[in-house]
């Protein structure tokens, strides 16, 4: 019986938790949602970050990661209770981690596809990293 209702009880919690994909807007700029960039401090410093952005690198230039880090700077940085955006150069990396973010973390998530290079070609405000 316990086990049961240990499995529907995670079972339900993981049906709470959502991705939505959606490119990236002005009014989502405009909205309180957190947004976060995941890129390379270089690509930062290349094209600059999306107004609002929070810069928390999830891969570095070689391709490595380490997640438990990357998790602590977010849960800092957000409150991950509630719905935060993020966003990387075109959306590839953007929709792994969302997916992992809402279905092992139970986090709401909005994937930015199309990511920065969207973002620039719409005029999206833009600032320089520093």
């Amino acid at each position: 019986m316990k086990k049961t209702f240990l499995s529907l009880l995670l079972l339900s919690a993981s049906l709470l938790a959502t991705v939505t994909n959606e490119n990236p807007s002005q009014q989502l700029v405009d909205s309180s949602i957190p947004i976060v960039d995941i890129r390379t401090p270089g690509e930062w410093k290349e094209t600059g970050l999306l107004k609002r952005s929070i810069p928390i690198m999830l891969f570095d230039e070689k391709g490595n990661y380490d997640l438990k880090v990357f998790l602590e700077k977010l849960n800092k940085a957000v409150d991950t209770k509630k719905t935060f955006a993020i966003i990387c150069r075109t959306g590839s990396r953007t929709k792994v981690l969302a997916d992992f973010l809402s279905r092992k973390m139970n986090y709401d998530v909005i994937n930015l596809t199309n990511g920065i290079s969207y973002a620039k070609y719409v005029r999206l405000p833009i600032l320089p990293y520093k």
